[in-house]
């Protein structure tokens, strides 16, 4: 047996990847090997389908919080639409649409630390409505909320929350001083015991080292992530990130392999950042890639449904 079959038994036995192991793979391996073994566990673990869901940027700018990737802190100068919570009838049209162009899940995604009760409480009454009008899975993504808010959100019909780590707990306070990665850690825990599952993934791209990475990876592993969102960091205009450089195809390659690895039977999902890297995307697809966020992407460009769905296609996967 290759070191590639040798390593895929010893995880498909059950034993866990080291952090140490990890780096090693990440930093030795040759890139196509890992790529091999990372599509491999994908194949076992998930299949050939893909997992989808879509989102719905609900509310839109003036964020206290100083996060250095984000347009939407007021600390930025970014050019973007700035709105309250969005009324029901736009997000129930938009559920509903997802839902008949076969899209899994739906979650409303707002800027900001948290959100007030009041919102909670409209936002609460959009899920219930959408829930009368299909019965697509519902998601929120709406940043440190309290067991009593997540609570009325299981309530409205919310069955998963969404909370980045966005990045290595070693390395987040370089990138954001107004929460915690203890914070975000927190409100996971509260979204579990009120009953819903957990997404949970980050950025890669804002200046981290692959070391940084690996660390996120199993971070997530030990949290019993089984849904990760893998964001490529755009560089938006007028956020303290604006200048960093692209990654390479070889560091965007060897990380969703890695990330596969480390966490092989966890759905490693296309995010954010997607317009950086449409060239790389067939192949990602075959390097532990398993589920996507289809349709627009908050405040970047997106990826249009029916093209996705005919790639996915094409390269052997059904949606």
């Amino acid at each position: 047996m290759n070191l590639i079959d040798t390593t895929e038994q010893r995880i498909v036995n059950g034993e866990s990847i080291s952090y140490e192991e990890a780096v090693r793979m990440a930093r030795e391996w040759q890139v196509e090997d890992l790529c091999e073994l990372a599509d491999r566990l994908r194949r076992r673990y998930n299949g050939n389908r893909i997992d989808t869901c879509s989102i719905m940027n609900a509310r839109s700018g003036r964020c206290q919080e100083d996060c250095k990737w984000c347009s939407q802190s007021k600390l930025h100068t970014s050019d973007i639409e700035i709105y309250p919570l969005v009324g029901a009838d736009e997000a129930v049209e938009l559920a509903t649409y997802n839902a008949g162009k076969g899209i899994g899940r739906f979650s409303l995604v707002t800027s900001g630390r948290t959100m007030s009760d009041g919102d909670i409480e409209k936002s609460s009454e959009i899920y219930r409505r959408i829930g009368e009008k299909s019965d697509i899975y519902l998601c929120a993504s709406m940043g440190l909320l309290s067991r009593e808010q997540l609570q009325k959100l299981y309530d409205a019909g919310v069955r998963r929350y969404h909370c980045n780590l966005e990045t290595a707990p070693s390395y987040f306070s370089s990138l954001c001083s107004t929460h915690t990665t203890q914070d975000k850690i927190d409100t996971i825990n509260a979204a579990r015991e009120v009953g819903m599952e957990v997404c949970s993934g980050g950025i890669i791209g804002m200046g981290e080292t692959m070391e940084h990475r690996v660390e996120l990876a199993v971070t997530l592993r030990d949290m019993g992530i089984k849904s990760i969102p893998l964001n490529v960091l755009n560089p938006i205009p007028g956020t303290k990130l604006e200048g960093t450089p692209a990654l390479s195809d070889d560091e965007l390659l060897r990380s969703a392999a890695i990330f596969r690895i480390v966490n092989p039977e966890a759905h490693i999902r296309f995010a954010g950042g997607r317009t950086l890297f449409k060239h790389l995307e067939r192949r990602l697809l075959h390097s532990g890639v398993s589920a996507s966020i289809l349709g627009d992407m908050l405040t970047t460009e997106g990826s249009e449904i029916d093209r996705d769905k005919k790639m996915f296609a094409e390269e052997g996967f059904t949606v």
